[in-house]
């Protein structure tokens, strides 16, 4: 058998599950799990929303993002106050965007197809799964303490300063690497089941990780004999640097969001109603995140008593517990540790595997399903060794938040499309449609309106950018920076807006008007008939080929 062949065999081998019919072109913009939901896939509800967002509050960074309002000089209310505001916020951006996949039930690297064109949107997509990739082995290691801290709560030898191992000192110890290696190894079951069916983990860490917490604030103020003296102390800033702290700490819960704002879509395109995917999670995002922020204040705080000083990381003062106390304790911090531990999965599997392999499987629908997707993301997190880029002397993982924030301008680009330009209309079907005739194709498949406006959303941010990864920037910069997500979002949804009315684009609508609830099992295929359109609403208006507008 001739060599081309051979190849050829094995390509149809580890090709994915797609409909028939599709031409070459075709095959590079859909698979099955690029397609719309169908029905029998729509199985989120309401609870399932609310059980995915209280799981995903109860992590380390949300924690740590309280502590570092308070370390800036603000009181311990003041600092729970941005957590509201500033979560509250996040809820309306994740509403916003997370509309479009309920209506709709397509996923982020569908849905950034009619705002930055068929082939214009593979950026903004392997844009968002490189930053999952790096985050999911960022957290897997943090994951890895966890488990650290279990083995640990077992086996007190198992200590990273009498087991150095063969790494270069101060990297990273044997227990570290073996303990993130199997916190890593245990993910990958998880990596396995479908998007629809993975709900129940989240459920299950609701369930289990929140009164965990609980245990822990408890066991904290009781050892303190009280809530502590942060809880007592006053700010320390005041005037207008009270006023910019609390900017910041308002902006800093937002841009713990930034990435999971533009991908919403991934998750409530699974909404068997889209307001399901509404109120529950307005909800949920503020009063979650605020809950497991007052949990980190006040533990804290107790841990000021305790040791004579703030410890905010929760697993070094877990560590501390251990090192002082009998069995008992030591089951505590066990069952604590586990429930981290659990935490950070949940975390990583929606906020990094679930995402990566979304986009993933957009950048080569051929070959690559959400799952494999999810599967090289986790092999890529090992990969890049995280410990390597934590314990560096660098601000590696203050570079990524700042860097997340420039997401902001894809979420300004996709939101005043759909909401202002389009005004809810999208033609599915025709997001993919390879064809130069087809109207997200725009100019060589890419809408230059959408890239000239995300580059403005950058540009705004870019000097003060600069200046949080440690470059010396003017003060008017670092003050834009500071409300980056706004900035970003605004001036990259003006700009878009003004270059649509200026030179508008296809399948737009003159009034509100969402068609997605007649969507069902669609068929993209060019010679076929079955589209799972109702033909009274596709034939509403007449098509216009081309770069123009087309006006129901």
């Amino acid at each position: 058998m001739p060599v081309s062949q051979r190849l050829k065999d094995w390509g149809d081998r580890l090709a994915v599950e797609s409909e028939e019919g599709l031409t070459p072109s075709q095959l590079m913009l859909i698979n099955h799990d690029l397609k719309p939901v169908e029905k029998e896939r729509r199985q989120w509800g309401p609870w399932n929303f609310v059980g995915f967002w209280i799981a995903d509050s109860y992590n380390i960074n949300t924690w740590m993002i309280s502590s570092s309002m308070i370390i800036g000089g603000l009181s311990w209310w003041q600092a729970w106050i941005c957590v509201w505001v500033g979560y509250s916020i996040a809820a309306c951006f994740i509403v916003m965007n997370g509309r479009i996949g309920a209506m709709y039930h397509i996923g982020f690297p569908v849905v950034n197809r009619a705002s930055f064109g068929i082939w214009g949107g593979l950026w903004p997509v392997f844009n968002r799964a490189a930053m999952a990739c790096i985050w999911y082995g960022v957290q897997a290691y943090i994951g890895g303490n966890c488990v650290y801290l279990m083995i640990r709560s077992i086996w007190k030898s198992w200590d990273r300063t009498q087991m150095p191992g063969p790494f270069e000192p101060g990297v990273s110890s044997t227990p570290d690497f073996v303990s993130f290696f199997i916190f890593w190894f245990c993910s990958l079951p998880a990596i396995w089941f479908p998007v629809h069916k993975i709900r129940h983990l989240f459920t299950v860490k609701a369930y289990f990780v929140p009164p965990a917490g609980i245990a822990f604030l408890i066991w904290a103020l009781v050892r303190a004999g009280g809530a502590g003296p942060i809880i007592k102390k006053s700010n320390t800033v005041h005037g207008s640097d009270l006023a910019w702290e609390m900017v910041k700490g308002i902006m800093s819960s937002i841009a713990n969001f930034a990435t999971l704002i533009i991908n919403d879509s991934d998750f409530t395109r699974f909404a068997r109603k889209p307001k399901d995917a509404i109120w529950s999670q307005l909800l949920a995002i503020p009063i979650g995140f605020a809950f497991t922020s007052l949990i980190g204040i006040f533990v804290s705080s107790s841990s000021t008593v305790i040791y004579n000083e703030p410890i905010w990381n929760p697993l070094s003062l877990l560590g501390n517990f251990i090192d002082d106390g009998g069995a008992a304790q030591r089951f505590g911090v066990f069952v604590i540790s586990l429930a981290f531990a659990v935490a950070q999965l949940g975390t990583n599997i929606s906020a990094n595997s679930i995402s990566a392999g979304t986009d993933m499987t957009a950048l080569l629908p051929r070959y690559i399903n959400i799952r494999r997707g999810g599967y090289i993301c986790a092999a890529v997190g090992l990969a890049m060794c995280p410990y390597n880029l934590l314990t560096s002397a660098n601000n590696f993982t203050t570079y990524l938040s700042a860097y997340s924030v420039f997401l902001s301008s894809i979420a300004g680009v996709m939101s005043t499309d759909y909401y202002l330009v389009r005004k809810g209309y999208l033609n599915v079907k025709e997001l993919y449609d390879a064809r130069k005739t087809g109207p997200y194709f725009y100019t060589f498949g890419v809408n230059w309106r959408g890239y000239i406006a995300y580059i403005a959303g950058i540009l705004i941010n870019v000097v003060g950018f600069a200046g949080a990864v440690g470059r010396q920037v003017p003060k008017g910069a670092t003050y834009i920076y500071n409300l980056n997500f706004f900035c970003g979002f605004i001036v990259s949804s003006l700009t878009y807006w003004i270059l649509c009315k200026i030179s508008p684009v296809p399948e737009t609508s003159d009034t509100w008007m969402e068609v997605g609830e007649v969507i069902d099992d669609l068929h993209v295929a060019y010679d076929t008939s079955k589209d799972g359109y109702d033909e009274e609403k596709t034939t509403m208006g007449q098509r216009i080929d081309g770069d123009q507008a087309h006006h129901f």
